[in-house]
């Protein structure tokens, strides 16, 4: 008796367990809600100072003495590097002695010149003996220019020999030592690289011809480096450069996007992964694009009580979906549409939040056809038990 008990048990929970198992086709829907559409436009790009100098010497010769190193913190008219001297004191002052010379020759001209003017004058001199002294006259005094911008060539140099930085900011790199020769006969040779503001900084990013035509200044960037994986940067697209890059024929654009980097984490030279919000809108109707895309037409063949409520036309502007309004009934409605991400779109006007939009069928549990159809009763879903009966 026990074993039948045990046997009749198990065949009722078999039943009820195949009861709830069950599905059936019904109607499939998607519900209009409130939500945000974007389109983003990833790419790598390389942390850059906003600005950064070379620091050079115009004149050649030994490194006497450096007052920066990498990482110093420098003001603008700081004294950096000097440079030997020795050679550049003497050039000077062996241009001083030729403008004394110069001068003194052309003060005697001079004197000498006016003495002749007035001899010249007077007729007691021919035109020969005051042309030859005009001459002599206008030559030392040419001489004595040449001679003094001779000096102040010196100076210049002179001068060159003690290097100052020329801007505000924090020294990258220092490319000498002292006691090294430097030579700038051929260009010249960098010190020091100086950047600016390291509190502010940029990504030089590579961005593929396909998505640059969706970048413009002004679009929200978020990038992350690998120095600091669980970080998330933000910034801001500054400037789209026009000038094209070709790579293995792919043409690539570049673009600096701006980010605030108050604690320093950012480094000249890291890696940045970014992503360029082209597209942004908050607080909008969305519905998926596959309700674009449902036709009711192929589902009357197998169902011929369907009934299909068509629009007569629609605007040029307009798209149409279909809403489950009876068990029997599918009725198109005009809707217009505005931005998109191809996976939704915004829903300007013909819908409102909540409705739901038909996109096809499926198989599921009767309770999930009841929901999917919106409270409506499912042509496909089965009669509960006891619900005819006649009284």
């Amino acid at each position: 008796m026990k074993n039948i008990i045990i046997i009749i048990a198990l065949s009722a929970t078999s039943a009820l367990t195949a009861c709830h198992e069950k599905t059936i086709t019904a109607w499939d829907t998607i519900q209009v809600t409130k939500g945000k559409i974007s389109n983003t436009v990833t790419a790598t790009g390389t942390v850059e100072p906003m600005s950064e100098v070379e620091v050079g010497t115009q004149v050649s010769g030994i490194v006497e003495h450096l007052y920066a190193d990498y990482n110093s913190v420098v003001k603008k008219g700081q004294l950096i590097a000097e440079l030997d001297k020795s050679n550049l004191l003497i050039e000077y002052r062996s241009k001083q002695s030729s403008v004394a010379s110069a001068q003194s020759d052309f003060n005697y001209q001079e004197k000498n010149f006016k003495r002749v003017d007035e001899l010249h004058k007077n007729g007691l001199i021919s035109d020969e003996d005051y042309d030859s002294a005009l001459h002599t006259y206008e030559t030392a005094k040419n001489a004595l220019d040449v001679s003094k911008n001779d000096l102040t060539k010196a100076q210049t140099n002179l001068n060159y020999a003690t290097i100052y930085s020329p801007i505000d900011g924090v020294v990258l790199s220092r490319a000498v030592e002292e006691g090294q020769t430097v030579n700038a006969g051929m260009n010249t040779p960098t010190l020091f690289t100086i950047a600016e503001d390291l509190t502010q900084m940029r990504v030089i990013a590579d961005i593929d011809e396909a998505d640059i035509g969706e970048v413009t200044e002004g679009q929200r960037v978020e990038f992350t480096v690998d120095a600091y994986p669980n970080d998330i940067f933000h910034g801001e697209v500054q400037q789209v450069r026009l000038e094209p890059t070709t790579t293995s024929n792919v043409v690539t654009y570049e673009v600096v996007v701006s980010a605030n980097n108050p604690d320093l984490k950012l480094k000249p030279g890291l890696t940045a992964n970014i992503t360029i919000y082209t597209l942004e809108k908050d607080d909008i109707l969305t519905l998926g694009s596959k309700a674009l895309r449902f036709d009711p037409t192929s589902y009357t063949e197998e169902n011929k009580e369907l009934k299909l409520n068509r629009l007569e036309s629609l605007h040029i502007n307009q798209k149409s979906v279909w809403i489950f309004t009876s068990p029997n009934e599918l009725t198109e409605r005009a809707i217009t549409l505005g931005v998109s991400n191809s996976v939704n779109y915004e829903v300007v006007s013909g819908l409102t939040e909540n409705d739901r939009v038909v996109v096809g069928q499926k198989d599921m549990t009767p309770e999930a056809a009841m929901e999917s159809a919106g409270g409506l009763n499912s042509p496909f879903a089965p009669k509960r038990l006891g619900g005819n009966k006649k009284k």
